[in-house]
Parts: C-alpha cells; sequence; structure tokens
C-alpha cells in the first residue's frame, strides 16, 4: 500500500519494535497526527478469541470517562410516555411508525439508534438495512430498553459500541488528538479494563496479543499492556 509523504515521516517517529507507555504513545498520537483538523483517537485490541463462539463474540457499549469528543445524533423510536421521555432527555429525533417508514426510504441522518422492547417487531423489518451500516439496536449495547432517558444521557455523555469482527479485532474511538495524554490515557484504560472483565473462560494462553492506538490517518503505536494496568 503507497502512502503519502507525510505519513512516511509520521511513521519515522514509531518504532514498530517497541510497546510504548500510555504517556509515550498518547505523545506520540500526536506528534503522527498529519491531518488539519482535531483527528479522532482510536485504540485496536487484537485478541485471542474466536468469533463463531457465541461466547467468544464481544459486544457491547461502554461511557467513557472524557467522552469521544463527538456529538452523537440520537433518534429513539418509541410511543407514548417513552417518546416525551425521549424527547425530553434530548434526543435528536423521535417517532414511531412514521420515522421507521422514513429510514426505510432512506433517511440515516443519525449516529445511533435506541428503541423500546415494543418497536422492535416493526424495527426488525429494517434488519437488512440497519444492520450492515452497525444501527440496529441491541440490548447487549443498551439501545433496546424502556429506559430511553438514561440511554440518550449516555450516548450524548460519550458512550460507545464495541464489537468483535471476524478476525478477533475489537476497535474504538477514545478521543481526540486535543484531549492530551492525560483524558486520552484515562478513557483508554476504561475500555482495556472492559475488555480484561470480558475476557472468556474458554481463552486458553494469551488473552490480548496486541493493543494499538493512532489518529485519524495516522501511523499505530503499540502499547505496553503494563502501562494500562497503573
Amino acid at each position: 500500500m503507497k502512502r503519502g509523504k507525510k505519513y512516511v515521516e509520521a511513521a519515522k517517529l514509531v518504532d514498530k519494535n517497541v510497546k510504548y507507555s500510555t504517556a509515550e504513545a498518547f505523545d506520540l498520537v500526536a506528534k503522527t497526527s498529519t491531518v488539519k483538523f482535531d483527528a479522532t483517537v482510536e485504540i485496536a485490541f487484537r485478541l485471542n478469541i474466536d468469533p463463531r463462539k457465541a461466547e467468544q463474540n464481544l459486544r457491547g457499549a461502554i461511557v467513557l470517562p472524557h467522552g469521544t469528543g463527538k456529538t452523537q445524533r440520537v433518534v429513539v423510536i418509541a410511543r407514548g410516555e417513552k417518546a416525551k421521555d425521549a424527547q425530553a432527555a434530548g434526543a435528536d429525533h423521535v417517532g414511531d411508525s412514521d420515522l421507521i417508514q422514513k429510514i426505510a426510504g432512506g433517511w440515516f441522518d443519525f449516529d445511533v439508534m435506541v428503541a423500546t422492547p415494543d418497536m422492535m417487531a416493526e424495527l426488525g423489518k429494517l434488519g437488512r438495512v440497519l444492520g450492515p451500516k452497525g444501527l440496529m439496536p441491541n440490548p447487549k449495547t443498551g439501545t433496546v430498553t424502556m429506559d430511553v432517558t438514561k440511554a440518550v444521557h449516555e450516548i450524548k455523555n460519550g458512550k460507545i459500541e464495541y464489537r468483535v469482527d471476524k478476525v478477533g479485532n475489537i476497535q474504538a474511538p477514545i478521543g481526540k488528538v486535543s484531549f492530551g495524554v492525560e483524558k486520552l490515557t484515562e478513557n483508554a484504560k476504561a475500555i482495556y479494563q472492559t475488555m480484561n472483565r470480558l475476557k472468556p473462560t474458554t481463552v486458553k494462553g494469551v488473552y490480548m496479543k496486541n493493543i494499538t492506538v493512532s489518529s485519524t490517518m495516522g501511523p499505530g503505536i503499540r502499547l505496553d499492556e503494563e502501562s494500562l494496568k497503573a
């Protein structure tokens, strides 16, 4: 893969054979960010798991201590009092059958969808559309719930979803370059602790093979797992 000149120069600052402490890594993240905007910082876990096994198909959500730096647009599918609760909580769009039809027609001006359980049968018809986009509500991530107030508040305050891919990797945003070392470290530790807690009992040998962080269009920087435990 051919890389641009800025990327090549930035990559020279990173030793691929070294696992950096969080302080060193997030300092490098800032130095290797070559874009003109405030880049998103992501963390990636390469795990020793087989997603084909139900107990190893990790999926869930976590509220980061300092959020992601991005305001999520939330749509809530609910009726009656729950629709009113969602509006009061600050949801960007609230509706039931009419809103489902609007989405079926190709409207996707939102980032996260929350739905009450009673709406899932009707919403399920859009599974083929919402599923591939990662927008289908799911109880495991807290987006199928009667407590729409809590769901909206958490999403607006930095809740992120994570899901293992077909080769055993989990990747998630943990903030912006402008957050600085301290906030990025605290967010990274929060998701690391969650990943550790979710370790399937059926995993044999090393669970976390590799942990890397990077900024948008920046090189990967390997993290020393020990620095995430401190």
